[in-house]
């Protein structure tokens, strides 16, 4: 179903969410900040509401931009650094994290989240990579990345630390407390100055530093508030009304999905409730505690957070909004929802890359029910093409590659110009995966590499996948291509399986055959007990499960 025809007042000339033309031919939000301080410096607005609920303690905004001012002020007047410098992060979701990115924005500085769960060859790569000026790190991160500051000329700040640190090491807990009324630091932030530097999820080799510009950033903060109004207005409510959203944060700082959520969340003085390790059962406590009415996590954690609301017979009365991003949502998600709270929690899904600074497409609400093997339709800044071979546009139910366009996409790869002539072309993102549009809906069909060939036919993993998990004993799956000696490859799959499940290997296979052709049924099912393999933000490493079924 289209939006409805008041959703367009969103995009009228003068509206909040017109573009425009730029000059690379994307569109760009007309109205919207050009850059990250101009877009914190309007939270202002909200400094007695709380922004960063955690087990330590509570900021409002006023609180955290007086934090964030002082610390950007001592980045510029203390450590002397100026705009364009790195700022590395490497932290667990606490509320310092926010002051931290915040205060190199409010400074011009770069800042560079880094994967908190890395090892310290891993962050030693990254850093060599980004050479940063300063290490912003909690105290667990701290011994992880003490050579490489010892050996390099940058300053080191420690967040939570108890103990003694390191010559050259500075606790944050002992700088003086901020000023409120002080402003943050007089330095320009153009919006051609870059924002952030993100590094890829790496689940396929070496991660690659995103680079996104301050314009680009801005434009992300524009999208997930554009698919919320128009969500509301799909509702028969007014965007705006009502209390400030409160959202229960599960997504890792570092991650752009969590961008996504923290930028919604901002623009209206809604409140982030911080998680320091997910946990179902906490996280009811957490929504029943603080009146959470936004869930945001990858899909395995919403499942979960369902399921174990079921075994509690907890009624989520608070909760309003269930948004699942970081990763592919399985299709029966939405349907498990509408079944257990009807349409009184909205469910809402998208996609977004590290390259296009978080959500860009979203699926919500009747329109995401009816479709729910689709990520939705793109933000109004935001143009889709679907490719074929030579980059030619093809027409309406075709699969080819999904490429993008518009406010949000980084620049480029830092300092690897041969990845980003690979990536981009004449302002398009090739993005890798491969889709469909229908009536405007984008509908992922799989990544490119993921693609099973077996014997000239091609296999989409995502479409097995779906299948396996309509069966009621699988717990979770992955579809993945093996060496085959005459087919080239052959379809196999991992399966993990509900406790007291008693599907077997054959059963499972028989069960594919019944929806989908023969020769997508795979070959090779491997069934196990324990979770599959991911990294911190929800994608399965099928490299890992590769390896495992080449082996066996």
């Amino acid at each position: 179903m289209p939006y409805p025809y008041s959703a367009a007042a969103l995009t009228a000339p003068g509206a909040p969410f017109a573009v425009v033309r730029g000059e690379d031919g994307g569109l760009l939000y007309e109205n919207g900040p050009r850059t990250l301080r101009e877009f914190v410096e309007t939270t202002w607005a909200y400094a007695e509401r709380p922004f960063l609920v955690a087990e330590s303690r509570t900021y409002t905004y006023g609180e955290f931009f007086a934090a964030a001012s002082a610390l950007a002020r001592r980045f510029v007047d203390t450590y002397g650094l100026r705009p364009g410098d790195r700022a590395a992060l490497a932290m667990r979701n606490h509320p310092e994290w926010q002051i931290a990115f915040w205060a190199a924005q409010l400074s011009g500085l770069v800042a560079v989240p880094l994967n908190a769960w890395w090892t310290e060859e891993e962050l030693s790569y990254a850093l060599d990579d980004c050479t940063p000026r300063v290490l912003l790190v909690d105290g667990e991160r701290l011994p992880r990345v003490a050579r490489w500051a010892a050996t390099h000329d940058a300053r080191t700040v420690v967040f939570h630390h108890q103990g003694d640190v390191p010559e050259g090491v500075e606790r944050y807990e002992d700088f003086d407390a901020p000023d409120p009324p002080a402003e943050p630091p007089a330095v320009e932030v153009a919006a051609e100055a870059d924002a952030t530097i993100i590094y890829t999820s790496g689940t396929t080799g070496r991660p690659k530093g995103a680079v996104a510009t301050q314009l680009a950033q801005a434009g992300a903060a524009q999208h997930p508030r554009y698919h919320a109004a128009a969500a509301a207005l799909e509702r028969g409510v007014l965007p705006g009304q009502g209390p400030a959203p409160v959202a229960l944060m599960t997504f890792p700082f570092f991650h752009v999905a969590a961008f996504t959520t923290l930028y919604s969340m901002m623009g209206v003085g809604g409140t982030l409730v911080l998680m320091r390790k997910w946990d179902a059962e906490k996280a009811l406590a957490l929504i029943d505690r603080h009146k959470v009415t936004h869930y945001s996590g990858v899909p395995t954690t919403a499942l979960q957070l369902v399921e174990a609301a079921q075994r509690a017979g907890a009624g989520l009365e608070t909760l309003t909004n269930l948004s699942t991003g970081g990763a592919a949502a399985p299709p029966d998600l939405v349907a498990r929802l509408t079944v257990a709270y009807g349409h009184r929690i909205e469910p809402r899904s998208g996609y977004g890359l590290t390259e296009t600074s978080g959500g860009v497409l979203a699926n919500f609400g009747d329109g995401y029910r009816e479709h729910p093997r689709s990520v939705g339709r793109p933000a109004p800044a935001v143009e889709v093409r679907i490719a074929g071979p030579g980059g030619e546009a093809l027409p309406e139910g075709a699969v080819g590659e999904l490429w993008l366009r518009g406010h949000g996409l980084v620049r480029g790869y830092w300092r690897d110009e041969q990845a980003t002539a690979a990536a981009f072309a004449d302002g398009w993102l090739r993005t890798g995966d491969l889709a469909t549009v229908s009536e405007g809906r984008v509908s992922i069909v799989d990544r490119i590499k993921d693609m099973v060939i077996r014997g000239g036919e091609n296999v989409y993993c995502v479409e097995v996948e779906a299948v396996l998990h309509d069966h009621p004993d699988v717990a979770d799956a992955a579809v993945l291509g093996v060496p085959h000696p005459v087919l080239g490859e052959e379809v196999a799959a991992v399966v993990q399986l509900r406790p007291g499940a008693t599907i077997t290997a054959e059963g499972l296979r028989e069960h594919v055959g019944g929806s989908l052709a023969a020769f997508k049924v795979p070959a090779r099912v491997l069934v196990r007990d324990e979770p599959m393999p991911r990294n911190p933000t929800g994608k399965i490493l099928k490299r890992v499960l590769r390896e495992t079924l080449t082996v066996g």
